[in-house]
């Protein structure tokens, strides 16, 4: 192990900490949207859309995160519709490739951390808020977002750490996030070794602070609740 070597390629992979923390944000952010959805969607059962996003939910978490990266960087471009759509300026971007891939895997397990959190309240006091006449709204507001946080947050760490370390994938279609400038430093000085160990410590770094936040965070809604 070249110490020197490693201490002087952290630096360099820092620089690409702000894209890899992109992806992972914006990834998450549709994640939840779109996994909230799909949670509301399976939950009350609603005809057809029920079906079409249970069979989703299987697709996503049954293939690998490779293949849906894959598929939608290169395999969407196959189709002419695509190319002549207003989205095909997106679509040609691979890091819009890569949000999407990340957002749309996330969103399927997000859906079930969600819909697994709602099991798991009591009916009891669904039936108690109703019986004091709350609305929907409120209802969701005082019943069901405060236990649902409480329940889901742990299981969602997990969810987070994994979009962080799915985000290592984006190097496969050139983006120079952590991963990406690792490559780069192991082909440019054929130290692959050192590269790479460097960027572990670069993504431990981050998993700590992540897993840090959301401990203070656990701690804060179990402490209100």
């Amino acid at each position: 192990m070249d110490w020197p070597l490693f201490l002087e390629y952290i630096p360099a992979l820092v620089a690409g900490v702000p894209l890899t923390m992109f992806l992972l944000v914006t990834a998450l952010a549709l994640g939840l949207l779109l996994g909230a959805g799909i949670c509301y969607c399976r939950t009350v059962k609603i005809p057809v859309l029920s079906p079409v996003f249970s069979a989703y939910v299987s697709l996503f978490r049954g293939t690998p995160l490779l293949v849906q990266l894959f598929a939608i960087y290169f395999g969407l471009g196959q189709f002419e519709f695509i190319r002549e759509s207003i989205a095909w300026p997106l679509l040609r971007e691979a890091w819009f490739c890569a949000f999407l891939a990340l957002g749309l895997n996330s969103a399927a397990f997000t859906s079930e951390i969600m819909r697994g959190g709602l099991l798991g309240l009591e009916k009891g006091q669904m039936e108690a808020a109703k019986a004091f006449g709350f609305s929907n709204w409120a209802k969701l507001r005082y019943v069901i977002l405060p236990q649902l946080l409480r329940i889901s947050i742990p299981a969602y760490s997990n969810e987070i750490i994994l979009v962080l370390k799915g985000t290592s994938l984006a190097s496969t279609i050139s983006l120079l996030e952590i991963t990406g400038l690792a490559k780069k430093l192991s082909s440019k000085n054929f130290t692959p070794f050192e590269a790479f160990i460097s960027a572990g410590f670069v993504y431990l770094a981050i998993v700590f602070s992540l897993t840090a936040l959301m401990r203070v965070l656990e701690k804060k809604l179990n402490h209100e609740g």
